[in-house]
């Protein structure tokens, strides 16, 4: 034997005929907080201030990580001669 229901209701009315709190007005604020970081992330991105913070010794500091990562990818120390 099936029985089938079929209740229609809003996300609301179920939340209260179950006793779940309303977390909407948190959700909300939560996401408000998330979007004034991010407006305020987004302006600190200016090319210039970025590519100090990643290369803060600049042309050298580059010169040094593309050492490093051919180092790491032929498994070698970087010296000659040895």
């Amino acid at each position: 034997m099936k029985i089938k229901f079929d209740i229609d209701c809003t996300p609301e009315e179920l939340r209260t005929f179950f006793g779940l709190p309303d977390v909407q007005p948190m959700q909300q604020a939560l996401m408000e907080r998330v979007q004034e970081q991010l407006l305020a992330n987004i302006k600190s991105m200016d090319p210039e201030a970025m590519m100090k913070a990643w290369l803060p010794m600049g042309a050298q500091g580059l010169e040094q990580l593309q050492k490093m990562f051919w180092q790491n990818m032929t498994g070698g120390s970087g010296k000659s001669g040895s």
